[in-house]
């Protein structure tokens, strides 16, 4: 069908070109690809990760795509591509957009698996590949501005397995330049794959929805290519019959303006979140208001002594699945406002280290967690553009110090600088990488328009 909402996505994947990419979305796009890169290959040496991989091992007879975190291992693409992205979700590490999802993890290790996939004359060079990264982020973006409800910290089901898996699909199809009739049933075949509910949130089960998303997406296309066909009409909202509304109960589709002088990519109006320390974004608001009063408190009482402390005040945002007084695991450690607002108090700092059984459990920091109340004010909405976080200390004096956080370092709002970004990822990937292999990706990455071979990323 002509003038569809579907229709007009499909035409946008297959139209875009390179130049239709301004400096600042290609200077923002690399930094995620850079970002995501650093994030997978620490994330390649957790737990969760080798559950996939050796999971995914048993199916790896067509073995061409790369491993994060492990030289020499290679799987086939579809399960490399599920890998690498169970990796860069697994420590919660990776980059957040608003409407909230994690954009870069859903198509990055797509890209890189299919990238190895293609024969030798067919290869797709760092400006392709750049492209067809930009495309899955924009495809991601338009599908999250479709409803309301995706603006604020989800409840029923978690994005990224949804707009993710789109987003991987449309990424995917660009890359195999398959034609606007196979984007739309590319578009079509990823909307049965997707979803994963919130419910396993704060689990080893949650990294795999960026896993799912960008094998699943990547498959999409991969089967698109071969013919089959799905619902041309799937993004549209056609009354009675639930397509991609199927997931919101609030859904107002728009067509897709054509790439081009008309067409503003949505990476060029909002940067990217990226994280400091590996949680939920959420706690990142927690952390920074936690730091700050303790600076007060070392200032008030010469040390931080938790036992002049009577009361920690949380004031945050309702959200179930983040508020969780008393975590017992790595993963709901990730997800707790108690746990990263106590460790910032106790440690002055919440890096890789804090999420360790050991510092979980220590006794200093459940006695602190004992002290903590949460509050939620009205005016704080569960919502990442608009929510803030307080820490007030009552102590046993009467005296209250409070510290509190609207816009955290690292948000799109206050971006991480290039030399903070870079801190980030060499210290990642030094975790499985040595010094001079770190800095040729930096080179590879910030010069990726030029390579010829995108495969050798």
């Amino acid at each position: 069908p002509e003038d569809t909402v579907t229709s007009s996505f499909a035409s946008f994947i297959r139209a875009a070109r390179p130049e239709h990419l301004s400096p600042t979305v290609r200077q923002r796009s690399k930094r995620m690809i850079l970002d995501s890169i650093g994030v997978g290959l620490v994330g390649s040496t957790t737990r969760v990760f080798d559950i996939a991989l050796r999971y995914c091992r048993l199916y790896s007879s067509v073995a061409v795509s790369s491993v994060y975190g492990k030289p020499g291992v290679k799987l086939s693409p579809t399960l490399a591509a599920f890998t690498n992205g169970v990796a860069t979700h697994s420590m919660d590490f990776d980059d957040t957009w608003h409407p909230a999802t994690h954009p870069s993890g859903a198509i990055l290790p797509a890209l890189l698996a299919a990238s190895q996939m293609l024969p030798p004359n067919t290869k797709p060079n760092g400006l392709d590949f750049l492209l067809a990264f930009n495309v899955g982020l924009e495809v991601q973006g338009r599908l999250m501005h479709f409803s309301t409800e995706a603006h604020d910290i989800p409840k029923r089901f978690h994005p990224p397995s949804v707009v993710g898996t789109l987003g991987s699909a449309a990424a995917t199809a660009k890359l195999l330049s398959l034609s606007s009739a196979q984007c739309c049933h590319a578009l079509g075949i990823a909307a049965s794959l997707a979803g994963a509910p919130m419910a396993n949130a704060a689990t080893q089960a949650k990294p795999l929805h960026v896993g799912n998303a960008t094998r699943l997406g990547l498959e999409a296309a991969l089967l698109a290519g071969r013919g089959m066909e799905a619902n041309p009409l799937i993004l549209d909202d056609i009354p009675g019959c639930s397509g991609f509304s199927a997931f919101y109960s609030v859904y107002q589709p728009k067509p897709l303006s054509a790439p081009g002088e008309h067409h503003e990519f949505l990476l060029e109006k909002q940067d990217i979140a990226f994280k400091r320390f590996p949680a939920h974004l959420g706690m990142h608001w927690v952390v920074d208001a936690a730091l700050s009063v303790r600076n007060l408190f070392i200032n008030y009482a010469g040390s931080f002594s938790p036992s002049l402390i009577r009361t920690i005040m949380l004031r945050i945002p309702v959200s179930k699945y983040i508020n969780r007084p008393f975590p017992s695991s790595e993963h709901q450690a990730r997800h707790s406002f108690q746990f990263n607002a106590c460790a910032a108090l106790l440690d002055g700092e919440v890096g890789l280290g804090s999420f360790s059984e050991s510092s979980i459990h220590r006794q200093e920091l459940r006695e602190l967690l004992d002290k903590v109340v949460v509050e939620h004010p009205e005016d704080n909405v569960a919502n990442f553009d608009k929510m803030y976080g307080e820490v007030a200390l009552l102590l046993h004096s009467g005296d209250v110090l409070t510290g509190k956080c609207d816009t955290f370092y690292g948000h799109w709002r206050k971006p991480l600088s290039k030399e903070s970004l870079l801190k980030k990822f060499r210290s990642n990937a030094s975790h499985v990488l040595p010094e001079e292999k770190i800095e040729a990706i930096i080179t590879l990455v910030d010069n990726l328009e030029n390579l010829s071979d995108s495969s050798q990323l």
